[in-house]
């Protein structure tokens, strides 16, 4: 890797990573490091490009990151972890799972989706017009270009399709808001293409995470804490 990613790491047991969404970084999960380090490895990475985790020269795609997780687990010695992953991260670790299975022993994904139609309209409809006024400057502006990039993975990635998911054995909990800005269908999508998952609709919004924390941290507790060999209690 031609970078390091920067992470907070905290607890001890069994390694939970969490992967954060566009635009952000690790301490949106602030609630989630807080109340699962009582019980785990808790590890939250800042992807390349965001918070204090440098660009490198990579490829800045999704694709890329979880290539980049690949080569921090290794660095790490983590063999095996429970990901949990918030919007794009929730797609860096659904990329990560199918090109590592081996990697994963449980999968949360909250907020994910296969392809940018998965977006709701109306909240697409400005990140389209942002990329594409960006996507003019790019060449001129370095703060146009981060820009870019950032949009340019919510406008063309991922590329995903309900079949390749039926291959993913692992566990997974799929958890979304019922005001979320990905459709319901396609989350419900995402649920049923997976062998092993369940689905859980909580109230609130895309960020219900850090909005409905009590909610959200309870459901991933009661996924995580059945019945899994290397549980880190």
């Amino acid at each position: 890797m031609d970078i390091s990613l920067y992470c907070s790491e905290s607890g001890a047991g069994f390694p939970l990573i969490l992967l954060h969404g566009n635009g952000e970084d690790h301490t949106y999960f602030r609630e989630q490091a807080l109340y699962f380090s009582k019980y785990y490895r808790v590890i939250a990475l800042d992807t390349r490009g965001h918070g204090q985790s440098p660009r490198g020269t990579a490829p800045f795609s999704l694709t890329q990151f979880a290539a980049d997780l690949k080569e921090f687990m290794d660095q790490k010695q983590i063999s095996r972890a429970h990901l949990l992953g918030f919007s794009d991260g929730a797609n860096i670790a659904l990329l990560f799972a199918l090109n590592f299975p081996e990697r994963v022993e449980k999968l949360i994904l909250n907020g994910g989706n296969l392809n940018p139609r998965g977006v709701k309209l109306h909240i697409q409809l400005p990140i389209l017009l942002g990329w594409a006024c960006t996507r003019l400057f790019r060449h001129i502006s370095p703060q146009a270009l981060a820009n870019y990039e950032m949009m340019n993975l919510m406008v063309t990635q991922p590329h995903l399709s309900g079949v390749q998911l039926s291959v993913l054995t692992a566990p997974v909990l799929v958890i979304a808001g019922d005001k979320d800005m990905i459709r319901e269908t396609h989350t419900r999508l995402i649920a049923d293409s997976l062998p092993n998952s369940r689905l859980c609709i909580l109230r609130g919004d895309h960020f219900i995470a850090a909005k409905n924390s009590r909610e959200f941290n309870r459901a991933v507790a009661g996924f995580l804490n059945e019945t899994s060999e290397n549980d880190g209690k």
